[in-house]
């Protein structure tokens, strides 16, 4: 896919104000609160609809509280104890709806997002910080971090970096020393958009060297000397997979294009100082981004998901990753851990781990033969 036209997918899409304030009235509480009225106004019905048919015919109007409270009447009884069923279930079920508006229950491309509408809620401060993400973080990322940007922590990160001349995407300090380039820091929301995630690989720390770094994980620019732990990646995927080509470039775009989710634990460092930014707030950010992972990964893969997530596979090379992928459900997600592809821990388990043809496995299992990554195809 590189050189051509980027795919557009419906989920990464801003929509314009016009849209917005219509979906607004659709999906705002109100619109909520409406239909929910709806489903108490249709459960009320049927009950009475089945009242209608264990009770006398004379009974034809809703009843009332004198009617609920009256023992005069033999069939009012039951009448009201259904009415009393269904308002306890309405009730269940307005319980469920609210649960359904924290996005465990919604479609991921049917939560709302306009960029310029949620410019419009922030300080002035907060739009000075935030302009990064605003301007380079994919919009089917943004719309479900847009809070998680505004907590005390993340906008201290960005004051930290703000201090080490990291701004916007084009008012950065010329002379930068942290990498990767400000525009790139976010290269993987771009890249794979949420709910065409299929796998995730979890890396620590981006490259400290000039030039490594481009914003996915054990990746590197074209023209620029493959990392050795890369180098082994490609040797394991060699073995798998006999008619792989090691490429001679170390840049992994066509997997992250693929769906390949190529995540930093850390996503800034200070030139030539390994971890020189961990403990600074991105580490609970992409715990984040691993969260709404295993809400909404795989969510547009297939017809048949409904834009829910059903399940991705994380490869956790590492005690690094694997303590970022712990907590996750293993009934859920593919969960393949191993040694770190490092020349000093490769030899002790990620060589002839057989995680990419397991991977594969399970997707194609899961999805059709959609949702198997091309692992050769660099």
């Amino acid at each position: 896919m590189s050189g051509t036209g980027r795919v557009v997918y419906l989920e990464d899409l801003d929509a314009s104000d016009a849209v917005f304030k219509k979906t607004e009235k659709q999906d705002s509480p109100k619109a909520e609160v409406g239909s929910t009225d709806a489903a108490v106004t249709v459960a009320t019905k049927v009950t009475i609809g089945e009242a209608k048919s264990s009770a006398p015919a004379t009974l034809k109007r809703q009843l009332t509280l004198m009617d609920m409270f009256s023992t005069a009447s033999a069939t009012a009884g039951p009448a009201s104890k259904k009415i009393k069923l269904a308002s306890s279930s309405t009730a269940s079920s307005v319980g469920s709806m609210s649960n359904s508006s924290s996005g465990s229950a919604k479609s991921l491309n049917s939560i709302p997002f306009s960029l310029s509408a949620y410019q419009d809620t922030l300080s002035d401060e907060e739009k000075t910080l935030l302009s990064l993400e605003c301007e380079t973080l994919g919009k089917s990322w943004l719309k479900m971090l847009k809070d998680e940007i505004r907590k005390p922590y993340f906008l201290q990160l960005k004051r930290f970096l703000s201090d080490a001349g990291v701004k916007g995407p084009n008012d950065s300090a010329k002379s930068l020393k942290v990498y990767p380039a400000p525009r790139n820091i976010y290269s993987w929301s771009n890249l794979t958009p949420l709910g065409r995630v299929k796998v995730v690989i979890i890396g620590q720390d981006p490259y400290h060297g000039p030039g490594q770094a481009h914003g996915l994980c054990f990746s590197v620019p074209q023209g620029v000397g493959i990392p050795p732990s890369l180098r082994n990646i490609y040797t394991e995927i060699r073995s798998e997979y006999p008619e792989f080509e090691p490429p001679k470039h170390g840049n992994l775009t066509a997997w992250a294009e693929n769906g390949v989710l190529l995540l930093n634990t850390c996503l800034t460092v200070k030139a030539g100082e390994a971890g020189s930014h961990s403990n600074k707030g991105w580490e609970e950010f992409t715990d984040r981004v691993v969260d709404v992972v295993d809400r909404y990964g795989g969510a547009n893969l297939s017809s048949g998901t409904g834009g829910r997530g059903r399940g991705i596979v994380f490869l956790a090379w590492g005690a690094w990753a694997a303590k970022r992928v712990a907590k996750l459900d293993k009934k859920r997600h593919l969960i393949l851990s191993s040694a770190h592809p490092s020349p000093l821990s490769a030899s002790r388990g990620f060589f002839g781990n057989g995680h990419f043809k397991k991977a594969n496995k399970w997707l194609e299992e899961k999805y059709g033969s959609e949702g198997r990554v091309d692992w050769c195809k660099l």
